[in-house]
Order: structure tokens, then sequence, then C-alpha cells
């Protein structure tokens, strides 16, 4: 942040100055010129003072206030508001230096803006947070000068803000409102036609004309003499885990965020919309320890509460530990859930280290694996080579890239589903799947 002065002369003035001593090195080849630069030396001092009596005139003639949001929404453009009111009888130009917070590294922030007599405007900015947690903001300086321009004065407001930030609540609402408009499909989230019956029994009642012959209770019938049918209802609340890995594979960047962000902005998004298809959202995260746990549950608070659980996610740089997660998961969550985990393998070996755990809880549970596509391999992989070093590069890349198919095929290999996808198509991909495991009824 700038050094902030509690006034300061403006450029104008030293520019003028220059021109001055410009005339006066001039003046020892043209004798007229030492006139000219005497004559503007004593208008720029009387304009000095006469700004300097305009501006320093009085107290408290410029008034300002930073509006800020409850909370911002990481990965995203959050706006913040400034409002300056003018109370000087003649038009100003100010200069904002806001003091945001240090985790933005914005060393040069300013602003500018003309207001008229006695009027009031003001000016929006935008912030994008790239991690979660308490911003603190410092004063906000406010330079005000007149049509003169040669000195301004600072007016100073609005001290010890703090707006903390929560995961991507816009990205959930963007979701949310694509949802009731049935616009989806427009953004990569697919209508799966239903293949598969989810249903759980009710009762045994006699059979009616269109009746599914399928399900005849051919033991019932036996006993009453007569056509049973067992009756069936849509199975609904079925608990939707979210579990997050935080150990170091997760802490690895993509556009400003890091891929443990990426996964709890998707969790909270594919939270909100099994609660909106009557399923029981929960989700845990691990590392050394299994923390963060919120038990899959379908009430008015539990969005609050996934919420909660999602700001306080840190990573702590250990290698994670799939014995302890499969233990707990084991102990605690008896009935059989969808679980959606996002981790990250870059090699086969990594993933074969953690594969008896894996197979042990697609046992119990339907087990989606989440990882992600290395992007900047990627990006080598599509480039020409036309170096030897490049066709190096591109070999090893395009080894990586295919060890990340073979993970897909592996975890296949044991009925354990997968997404491999990039940090960016993340959320829309974990929603495809669910969609398409609600469709086939297989939880």
């Amino acid at each position: 942040m700038k050094f902030i002065k509690p006034f300061y002369i403006q450029p104008r003035f030293f520019y003028s100055g220059l021109v001055i001593i410009t005339l006066f090195v001039f003046s020892y080849f043209v004798p007229i010129f030492f006139g000219i630069a005497q004559l503007l030396i004593l208008v720029i001092v009387f304009l000095f003072f006469l700004d300097v009596v305009i501006v320093f005139s009085g107290r408290k003639k410029i008034s300002g206030h930073r509006i800020l949001p409850d909370k911002f929404s990481n990965g995203d453009n959050n706006q913040v508001e400034i409002t300056i009111e003018n109370k000087y009888p003649f038009m100003v130009y100010v200069t904002i230096i806001d003091e945001i917070p240090f985790q933005f590294q914005v060393r040069d922030f300013e602003l500018k803006l003309k207001i008229k007599p006695k009027k009031q405007d003001s000016i929006v900015y935008n912030l994008k947070p790239t991690e979660r947690g308490e911003y603190h903001f410092g004063n906000l300086n406010i330079y005000a000068s007149t049509r003169i321009g040669l000195v301004a004065k600072r007016f100073q407001f609005d001290n010890e803000a703090i707006v903390p930030t929560y995961p991507s609540f816009k990205q959930l609402r963007k979701f949310e409102l694509l949802n009731i408009n049935h616009n989806l499909q427009d953004h990569g989230v697919k209508k799966i036609r239903r293949i598969g019956h989810s249903m759980e029994f009710e009762q045994i009642k006699d059979y009616v004309l269109g009746d599914d012959l399928r399900t005849i209770n051919w033991k019932a019938t036996a006993k009453k003499n007569s056509l049973m049918v067992n009756q069936f209802q849509d199975e609904k609340s079925q608990p939707i885990y979210s579990v997050i890995d935080k150990g170091r594979v997760m802490k690895m960047p993509f556009e400003g965020l890091s891929l443990l962000d990426y996964a709890i902005n998707a969790t909270l998004v594919i939270s909100s919309i099994a609660l909106k298809k009557h399923d029981k959202a929960g989700m845990l995260s691990f590392s050394k320890k299994v923390e963060n746990i919120v038990v899959a549950q379908r009430r008015n608070s539990q969005m609050r509460l996934i919420l909660e659980s999602l700001y306080n996610v840190k990573t702590d740089y250990y290698e994670s530990d799939f014995s302890r997660l499969y233990a707990n998961i084991k102990r605690n969550i008896t009935q059989r859930s969808l679980v959606l985990l996002y981790t990250n393998f870059e090699t086969l070996d990594s993933l074969n280290r953690q594969l008896p755990y894996l197979k042990a809880l697609a046992k119990n549970h339907l087990l989606v694996v989440i990882f992600f596509k290395n992007t900047e391999l990627n990006s080598i992989v599509d480039e020409k080579a036309s170096t030897i070093q490049q066709v190096y590069d591109k070999v090893i890349a395009e080894k990586f890239a295919f060890e990340k198919r073979l993970i897909v095929q592996e975890l296949k290999k044991y009925g354990i589903y997968s997404i491999l996808t990039t940090p960016k198509n993340l959320t829309i991909d974990t929603i495809n799947k669910y969609l398409e495991i609600k469709s086939r009824g297989l939880i």
C-alpha cells in the first residue's frame, strides 16, 4: 500500500516548476525568458497559496463511506462501493486510496472521481479473493483538490473493517437460478433419461389391472390363492456425502485457486442440489485425521452447517491417511450412501497405495473418486514439438496424461466410479455424475 500522507502537492505543481527552471536556463541565451520566468514564479506561488486556502477552508468538507458485503465469495468478483459527498461550494477532484486487505497484494490501488458541488457520488470496484478466511480493510483515504490542482487535502474514514471470505456462494446461486429456470443444459449439465428404478418396499396389495407383472409376490399369491403384488415407492432422502481430501496433493494451484478450494466450491453446490432433489447432504474432510464432519440430513439449517464447515477446511500439508478415512466411514456411516471423494492421483502407483481402502469403501457405499487432469501437461501435449527438448517434454507429458486414464480404468475394474476433470469443469461434471447415478437408480 502507498505511503499515506495528510496532504500532498500535486504533480502539476512540479511540472510548473520544471517549466520555470527551463525558462531560466534559456534566459542565458534569450534574456526575455528571464522576465517570463519571474512572472510565472509569481503566478504559481499565488495560485499555490490560493489553492491551499480554498482546499483547507473549513472542516469535514468531504465525507466518505465504504460499503462492503457481509461476506466475500471465494474465487468470484465481489463489489466494493465507495460513496463520497462533496460539501464544498465548488467541484472537487478526488483521488481514492483504499487500504485493501494484504491478501490481494495490490500496492498501486488508486481511483479517481469528479464530484459536483454539494453533491454525492459513488464508485464501485471489484475484489477477487483466492483463499478463505478474514480480510481486514484499513483506512479509506480520500484526497480532494480543486480545479487549480496544485495541492490536495486528505480525508480519512472507515477504520478496521473485516469481511470473511466463504466458499463460492455466488456459484451456488448461479446453479440454483439455472435449476429454477431449467437452463442447466445450456451450461453443460445433462438431463439423463431414467433407465432403472430406485424403489423402496411399501406393502403387499391385491393385483389390479395395469400393475407391473414383475412385481407379483408369488409366495403371498400362493397363500391367499389370488394374485398379490409388491407395492413400492420411490426412494428419497438418500445420503450424499462429499469427502474432501485436504492433504498436500490438493494444494496445487489453478487460476489462483487451489484444488482444495475448487473441491470446496463444488461440495457447496452439489450439497444444495442434493437437498433440492430430496436427498440428504453431508460432508467431511480428512488428512491425518477426519474432521469437519456434517452428518447427512435434510433440514432447513443443513446448508448453513455445511457452509460454516467448509469455511473452516484448511490443508495441513500432510499425506492423507485413507485407512483412517475408511475406519471412520465404516464406523459412522451405516446406511448405504453416495460418497463423492475429492482427491488427486498423479500416478498409478499413488492410486495403488490407497486402492485397498477404496475397494473396501466401495463394498458398502457407492464410491465416486473425483480427481483432476493436469491442465499444464495437457497444454504441452497439444503443442507442436520443434526441438529435441520439446519432444522429450511432450513424451513425458503424454505419459502422465496416459497414467491418469489408466487410473480411471483401474478404478472401473473394481466397480468404483470416477470423474477425471479439469478444475474449471469440476462442479458441472460432478452434478452430471450425480444426476446420472440418480437416473440409473444406483442408490
